[in-house]
Order: C-alpha cells, then sequence, then structure tokens
C-alpha cells in the first residue's frame, strides 16, 4: 500500500510496508471492534501506533462508524462530553444540565454501532476515564473504543482498575529489531531498494534505532542528499546511479539532533 504522503514529514513514493504489528493491530482492531470491547495500543513515540491504527480501521467493513477523538490536558467529563458531542456530529445546543447531556450521548451511541479511536490516550485523567467507561458500560450502547497512546498510556490505564479490567486486549508497539530493519526498511522506500545492508544497518545504529519515525527523517534527509548533494554525484560517478552509501548517510546524520 503506498502512502501519498507520510504521517510526520512529506515523504513521497513511501509505503506502508506490513510489520508484524501491524498485522497484530489488525487482527487486534477487528476483534475488538467485533466484541465492541475496549483496547489498548500502547508504545513510545514514534515506533508507528498511530498509523497503524490508522490504517487497519480504514480496513474494516464498509459502514463501520469510526470517530476519532484527541484529547489534551487531563480534560474534565464536561470537556469529554463537549469533544464527544463534536465528535459524533450531533446537532443543536448543547444541553446545559450533564444529565440531560448523558441522555442525549447514550441515545446517540445506541443508534448504531460505532468505535472510538482516542488518541493520546496517557493524557486523560480518572474523571475522563471513567466517563467513557460509563458510556460504555451503558447496555444500550454499541460502542467499541481504541486507546491509543505513548509509553505512559498502559500506566495511566492500570491506574484505573474500572476501566483497565475491562480492556480487552493489550498491545504493546517496541522498537523495530535489527532483523525487521533489514527486512522492512528496503520496502519502506526506493531510497533503501538497493542499498547495502550494512549501510541500512549503520544508520539504524548511529541515527534510526528502530523507530520508524526517525526512518522518515532520516530517509527525507537521504533523499535530499541523494537529489542535491555532491555527494550523490561521487556515488552516481562510482556507481553509475545515486546510491546510498555511508559518506552520504554521515551528510544526513548532520541534519539530526
Amino acid at each position: 500500500m503506498t502512502a501519498a504522503t507520510y504521517q510526520y514529514v512529506d515523504l513521497p513514493d513511501a509505503s506502508v510496508v506490513t510489520t508484524r504489528a501491524l498485522l497484530a493491530a489488525r487482527e487486534n482492531i477487528t476483534d475488538t471492534v467485533a466484541a465492541r470491547a475496549m483496547m489498548c495500543i500502547h508504545g513510545g513515540a514514534g515506533f508507528g501506533k498511530t498509523l497503524a491504527v490508522n490504517i487497519c480501521l480504514r480496513a474494516l467493513e464498509p459502514g463501520e462508524d469510526v470517530r476519532k477523538i484527541t484529547f489534551r490536558a487531563r480534560p474534565t467529563a464536561r470537556a469529554v462530553r463537549y469533544e464527544l458531542l463534536t465528535a459524533l456530529d450531533l446537532a443543536g445546543e448543547p444541553p446545559r444540565h450533564p444529565s440531560e447531556f448523558d441522555r442525549l450521548l447514550k441515545t446517540a451511541l445506541a443508534e448504531r454501532p460505532r468505535t472510538f479511536l482516542v488518541d493520546e490516550a496517557q493524557w486523560l485523567n480518572g474523571e475522563a476515564f471513567e466517563y467513557l467507561r460509563y458510556l460504555w458500560d451503558e447496555p444500550s450502547t454499541r460502542l467499541a473504543i481504541i486507546f491509543v497512546g505513548g509509553a505512559g498510556c498502559h500506566t495511566v490505564l492500570r491506574r484505573e482498575p474500572m476501566l483497565s479490567s475491562r480492556i480487552f486486549i493489550w498491545q504493546q508497539f517496541t522498537r523495530l529489531t535489527p532483523d525487521e530493519v533489514l527486512e522492512i526498511i528496503p520496502l519502506f522506500h526506493p531510497v533503501w531498494a538497493d542499498a547495502d545492508p550494512k549501510d541500512i544497518t549503520f544508520a539504524d545504529s548511529h541515527a534510526a534505532h528502530g523507530n520508524f519515525r526517525a526512518w522518515a527523517q532520516l530517509t527525507a534527509h537521504t533523499r535530499t542528499a541523494l537529489a542535491r548533494t555532491a555527494l550523490a554525484r561521487t556515488a552516481l560517478a562510482r556507481t553509475g546511479r545515486p546510491r546510498v552509501d555511508q559518506e552520504l548517510l554521515r551528510w544526513a546524520f548532520s541534519r539530526l539532533a
């Protein structure tokens, strides 16, 4: 599957690679949605969680109603109500009293099956988690919830026993292993398609460290180097075509923190 643009940088010709983590996420999300359950996908920044979840949710059965919600700065139950009102595209003025607001949301969620993608879930507090659990527990609602968050998401959710005991599936995203890097990165972008495996390992150990976001950034800089720098002309004269090598990679490293 080809991505028109990558999630974090504009990277022409990048492809979505079916990693083991993405395959597991596809299976886990499909099972969670079918069960109208809740799951948590967590892991470090840049490990490909959000991209994988978006790809998997788009592959669900046609007609599945998926709404993405992102909260910031420890939202209150009131803030959650308003965010859900917006996400569900409910018309009219928001109810003034919490009980009326709750009734409106529960009525909307009972109309048909819905799936909420709650991104950056590590920002939620106990009040917000409890309100989402309250809606999910309502017998009339047909709600699946996918919590996605950074490295602290698992810890935050585990602090809420009423919610964490209801989590159907937990999935952790981790760094790509060195073997996975050699398998996946040549498929990720044409820049790496004919690169020497030793150079890919060199790039991973010095800059990317198994992090997909870091690989996207490094690829963008490497692509620029191949297109514009004298290093590319040197590589062209030596090999007959522009190709990644360690000299060019060191130039790309210089642009990264």
